[in-house]
């Protein structure tokens, strides 16, 4: 007997490759899109989850031969990500919301719905690995390193790898484009999605302005000695290392280095001033029975893992980075690596000078 196996299916060229990849492997295999209620517009950017893409993934399905499903995720979607994205602005942090739709939604509603139609894989298409032996299973670095997606799927449970399925582990982005060349699949030559789902096109400002914009007010720029250089439009609207955008004029350029919400202050610095030796992380999420002593670690997606020291405590994590780091953001997560090993992570919420 076949297993059986529900492909997240988004109506991009990875997981459409990726159900592909897995019908032919001899998976009994349906595709399931998320409906996130988002809008789009034709002249947009492309979307992971719209009417178009929608529409694309039941496409694909057709071609391929097997079930579609499309299950209504949007309350989930505002629930989850978008009410605790905005409060966590608000609080003067950075948050990123592919975590927690990846650890609330996919990998949490949408992996037990599967779960109980019956199916034992839940597959996606991320650029992920999962290896698995008689006692556990490891969440991995794939072949592409270079679209390596492990950094926003940390946060899953330990409990659920063994019933994930990353058909794209082995495969670099050019090779999948050109599987799905040679499958005819109708998404064979589509562009890659762009930036945050349900961020609007006008960009994150208003966003957020249209949903918070009564608790945001401007305020004053400052110096760490508190010296007044200028005036910022909402603290919601700059990130710790921001240089662009700040509208003072200075003989050396400056770089946000706090948000000081009590007080409603931007306070701002010189580019050194911005490394910061470590940082202490919570709501932590370990994959690993036993965290290493020494590890790399990234504070971000785009970051190089860096070489680090590790505490771990049963509610925190505190990294020490051989060699400080530049613009350690609260809010953002730091992932831990044992080699290709993905050992976990946390939310970042203070930086160590």
């Amino acid at each position: 007997m076949s297993k059986k196996a529900a492909i997240a299916i988004s109506g991009g060229v990875d997981s459409s490759t990726a159900a592909w990849l897995l019908k032919e492997d001899g998976y009994d295999v349906v595709g399931v899109t998320m409906c996130l209620g988002i809008p789009t517009t034709e002249d947009g950017p492309v979307k992971c989850c719209g009417p178009k893409e929608i529409e694309d993934a039941r496409r694909v399905c057709r071609k391929l031969g097997i079930p579609h499903y499309v299950l209504d995720f949007a309350g989930d979607l505002e629930a989850k990500v978008i009410r605790p994205f905005i409060a966590e602005y608000l609080q003067g942090r950075t948050p990123n919301p592919c975590v927690e739709c990846n650890r609330a939604i996919k990998f949490g509603t949408l992996l037990h719905r599967v779960r109980a139609m019956g199916f034992e894989y839940l597959a996606t298409g991320h650029y992920a690995r999962v290896d698995h032996d008689h006692v556990s299973s490891r969440l991995c670095v794939p072949r592409d390193t270079r679209k390596d997606q492990t950094y926003f799927l940390y946060a899953m449970g330990k409990e659920y790898l063994r019933h994930i399925l990353f058909p794209l582990a082995d495969y670099r982005k050019d090779e999948v484009r050109k599987l799905a060349a040679a499958a005819n699949l109708p998404t064979s030559e589509k562009p890659d999605s762009q930036d945050i789902c349900f961020i609007p096109r006008e960009g994150i400002e208003p966003f957020i302005r249209e949903r918070a914009g009564e608790k945001i007010h401007p305020g004053d720029i400052v110096d760490r000695e508190g010296q007044v250089l200028g005036r910022h439009r909402g603290l919601p609207f700059y990130t710790i290392g921001q240089r662009g955008g700040l509208g003072i004029s200075n003989p050396v350029p400056l770089y946000v280095l706090a948000l000081d919400v009590a007080g409603n202050r931007l306070i701002v610095g010189v580019k050194h001033e911005v490394r910061a030796t470590g940082l202490i992380a919570d709501q932590i999420n370990l994959l690993v029975d036993r965290p290493p002593a020494r590890a790399t670690a990234k504070i971000r997606y785009a970051h190089r893992a860096a070489p680090c020291d590790l505490i771990s405590e049963d509610t925190s994590l505190t990294v020490h980075f051989d060699q400080p780091q530049e613009a350690i953001t609260p809010g953002q997560s730091v992932v831990v690596y044992d080699g290709d090993v993905v050992v976990g992570g946390g939310i970042i919420r203070a930086a160590l000078k």
